[in-house]
């Protein structure tokens, strides 16, 4: 019989790595299996090609497939679209008919990759004692790439099951023990914090100066702007909002001086400029009434500036396909079709009319989505939103749509607008609860209200209408609050944030009220059984995989899933 792989008998003598081509384009690489050998680390080039590895490992099919159901496809956002009967343990996601025989709770592709890191950490030192050419910098630069990779893998892993079996110690023989006790949630989320302070300044603060064909070299590698929008959210996560805004200040100011190196200033009018509050955000007007410049930069052709860091797939045919979106999300196959996931009704609802979450002054929904029915995002190279007619009769013409196969769209993990709501939802969650307002809570709330205007702005038909959001509808910390929550919505739809966002929430609250009521307004039938799971803290996360459990007698179930024992595990204790 074949013996599925789990954490326990990771193989670290076979992973994937690059072999650069002749261009020495660290992008432009065909993935190719290589066996670790002792005679293998002896020279700077291979730790660069086990590095390039990650990358490769980072954009595979089934990591990022995860990225997405585990971050997005239990929220309000998605629902099941076509050919779904094809992926059973999807469809069951999409009912909230979860249990630990589902496909998608298997965790082994993540710690794949964080086995290589740790081989990556424990062998380079030796290597640059050995290779001259290796300098002491360099070394540490090439710890802190594969540090952040192993604790933005772990990070996916507790914000998905919450507690999970941790370590840093590199497995290469089956004499090692791995049946190891899961570690709880904030002990790993300290662990990762901890990590990465240590290696931040370390890290590469630039890679080659920017020009349009090496923009992949500042995001989609690992650089300090990365590390601290990692810190960032992770402090989120540890409710320590003070130190999650110092962060989110950092990228955001690094991101003005870098917008400012590329003349961004010089060609925004100081009205542009004032639309997005002077944040270098890429603006969506392509013309007076036309819209959609922001999609056509950001995602259709990627690496951006307010990019931060993404898994970046090469245009050329020969290369690696984004395989997730290609199977769950828009693709071309003759006529246009959609995916296994759809938008939901509640986000979807009906083209040029206002709706629970998105205006019709909003370019987003036409971007996000195709006639609210599919989800568009990331699977075209080109949208044009006219507004010339009015919002009754918006023209929006969508283009470039990948072929099936060969969807090629990068997967964004952090950007500039992101960060920025992080830090808003942290000056939100500073906020007394009061019944009448310091002038602390007010000015953290206009804060929050300017950073997510911001947002919120630059994909608004000006035109049409000036200011969407008006501070004065916002003046309770309940409201600013649920406002930034929306916002992140909007912005980040079908980016793999939403669940998580719903999850932190709850974390906050100490409840899944919050969670509850939005999640709930995608389903229609079963609503009662779905609200009492709903209700449990344990039951936002995941159980482990069955198989884990029979191979590791250390790990217990999560209690919302049963013992894990059997299949048939829905019930509670």
């Amino acid at each position: 019989m074949k013996k599925r792989i789990t954490i326990y008998n990771l193989i670290a003598t076979a992973v994937l790595v690059l072999t650069l081509t002749g261009c020495n384009d660290f992008f432009d690489v065909k993935p190719q299996n290589v066996t670790i050998e002792d005679d293998f680390w002896n020279e700077k080039a291979d730790v660069d090609q086990m590095i390039g590895g990650l990358y490769t490992q980072l954009q595979s099919t089934d990591v990022v497939k995860r990225m997405m159901v585990w971050g997005e496809f239990r929220s309000d956002n998605v629902t099941a679209g076509n050919d779904i009967d094809k992926d059973n343990s999807l469809q069951k996601v999409f009912k909230e008919d979860i249990d630990a025989s589902n496909g998608y709770t298997t965790w082994t592709p993540f710690y794949y990759i964080i086995n290589s890191c740790n081989t990556i950490i424990e062998h380079a030192p030796a290597v640059a004692a050995t290779d001259p050419a290796f300098s002491e910098s360099e070394l540490n630069a090439d710890i802190a790439e594969a540090s952040a990779i192993r604790d933005l893998c772990y990070f996916y892993l507790i914000r998905t099951f919450r507690d999970v079996p941790y370590t840093t110690t590199a497995y290469a023989d089956d004499n090692q023990v791995m049946d190891l006790p899961a570690t709880k949630f904030d002990d790993v989320l300290d662990s990762l914090i901890l990590d990465l302070e240590s290696v931040k300044n370390n890290a590469v603060k630039a890679y080659p100066s920017y020009t349009a064909t090496k923009a992949k070299y500042q995001t989609g590698r690992i650089t300090q702007d990365a590390i601290h929008a990692m810190l960032c959210d992770m402090y989120l996560w540890k409710k320590d909002y003070a130190k999650c805004i110092e962060y989110a200040d950092l990228v955001i100011n690094s991101m003005k001086q870098r917008a400012k190196d590329r003349g961004y200033y010089n060609i925004t009018s100081v009205d542009d400029q004032e639309r997005v509050s002077g944040f270098p955000l890429v603006l969506d007007q392509l013309s007076n009434t036309t819209y959609g410049n922001a999609y056509n930069t950001i995602f259709g052709d990627g690496n951006s500036m307010e990019s931060i860091f993404e898994l970046t797939y090469m245009r050329d045919d020969n290369m690696p396909s984004n395989g997730a979106a290609n199977d769950f999300y828009m693709r071309s196959k003759g006529s246009v079709v959609t995916g296994f996931a759809a938008p939901s009704t509640y986000v979807g609802g009906t083209e040029g009319q206002d709706n629970q979450l998105f205006s019709k002054y909003d370019g987003r929904y036409y971007e996000n989505m195709r006639d609210g029915k599919a989800i568009a995002k990331g699977c075209y190279s080109s949208v044009s939103v006219d507004y010339s007619k009015g919002v009754k009769d918006v023209d929006v013409s969508q283009s470039g749509f990948y072929a099936e196969g060969k969807v090629k769209c990068n997967w964004i993990i952090y950007r500039l607008s992101d960060v920025m709501l992080m830090k808003a939802e942290a000056l939100t969650a500073l906020m007394s609860n009061a019944a009448e307002m310091s002038d602390q809570d007010k000015s953290y709330m206009n804060q929050a209200f300017s950073l997510v205007n911001a947002v919120n702005k630059r994909s608004m038909c000006e035109n049409v209408l000036k200011d969407t959001l008006k501070a004065t509808d916002y003046t309770t910390k309940e409201k600013i609050e649920n406002l930034v929550m929306s916002e992140r919505q909007r912005e980040l739809m079908f980016e793999g944030k939403r669940w998580y966002d719903l999850v932190c929430r709850s974390r906050r609250d100490g409840n899944t009220q919050y969670l509850r009521e939005q999640t709930l307004m995608k389903f229609t039938t079963n609503t009662s059984a779905i609200s009492g799971k709903l209700a449990k803290m344990d039951y936002i996360y995941w159980p482990y995989n069955i198989d884990e459990l029979k191979v590791n007698k250390n790990l217990i179930q999560n209690p919302a899933f049963g013992s894990g024992e059997d299949s048939n595990i829905s019930k509670t204790k």
